[in-house]
């Protein structure tokens, strides 16, 4: 564990440096201008996008998303909501990598139904393993099971990314216990995806030693989106700068700030 940090503190993936460690969605917004705005405050320079939901180009006449993202400004994530099935989760991935002109950066999730969003493991699992077969650099989103976590990384995907909560309940991290239990044994990026309500949430995945987290509802659904996008990016940087400095250990009693050895006045 660093005790300073004199050199930049850097987000790798994929083989390239990030200064942020949040990732944002551009759903949910209630226009493109709000999402830009949102998106600038947030400081992120990574952007998922859900390909079945999102014209990248895919909808001649119809508004590009790109046109407020620059691929040369930000990096896309390519991701697979909505996808229910191993076919279409790599169909999805397949259509993002040639609209992008051989972009390879996809995020897999392969949901188990409809009310829960919960990601099929199993599915999940068979459709990482062909993704990284055909080439792609997979970041996937699961479940809290530090055992599947493992899997996926064995599997060869380059990030894994664990539920905090169900997607877009803003109930925060609900096991933070196998959250660490995955940083510590992890080789690869972990981020927490779905379910950070506020600042505080993403502190805590990051003082729990997460690589970033990324969030979408939490800042669309915000009664001020750009503010709150403000709000995330500090506390994501807050909670990274307490992790590094490593938190002090807990006690059961209370213990004196100042010494009681020197005292003036002797009690």
């Amino acid at each position: 564990m660093p005790t300073e940090t004199t050199a930049p503190d850097r987000l790798t993936l994929a083989g390239r440096e990030y200064s942020s460690r949040l990732l944002v969605g551009t759903g949910k917004y209630k226009d493109m201008a709000e999402t830009a705005r949102a998106i600038e405050a947030s400081g992120a320079e990574i952007v998922t996008v859900a390909v079945r939901r999102t014209n990248l180009g895919q909808t001649p006449g119809e508004p590009n998303i790109l046109d407020i993202l620059p691929p040369e400004r930000y990096t896309i994530l390519p991701n697979t909501a909505g996808c229910y099935d191993v076919e279409t989760a790599v169909r999805t991935c397949r259509l993002a990598r040639e609209l992008l002109d051989g972009h390879n950066l996809v995020k897999l999730e392969v949901l188990g139904d409809e009310k829960t969003l919960f990601p099929d493991v199993i599915a999940t699992l068979k459709a990482a393993e062909e993704l990284v077969k055909d080439g792609f650099q997979v970041m996937v989103y699961t479940n809290d099971d530090p055992i599947v976590a493992r899997q996926l990384e064995e599997i060869g995907c380059i990030a894994v990314m664990p539920l905090a909560a169900p997607i877009g309940s803003g109930l925060g991290i609900r096991n933070p216990l196998n959250i660490r239990t995955i940083v510590e044994n992890a080789h690869v990026p972990i981020l927490v995806d779905a379910g950070v309500g506020t600042a505080s949430d993403a502190a805590v995945a990051m003082e729990l030693g997460c690589d970033g987290v990324l969030m979408n509802t939490a800042i669309a659904a915000a009664r001020d989106p750009i503010l709150m996008a403000s709000a995330m990016r500090k506390g994501i940087e807050a909670g990274r700068e307490a992790y590094l400095a490593g938190r002090m250990a807990p006690k059961r009693f209370a213990s004196a700030s100042s010494p009681m050895e020197g005292l003036f006045f002797q009690p």
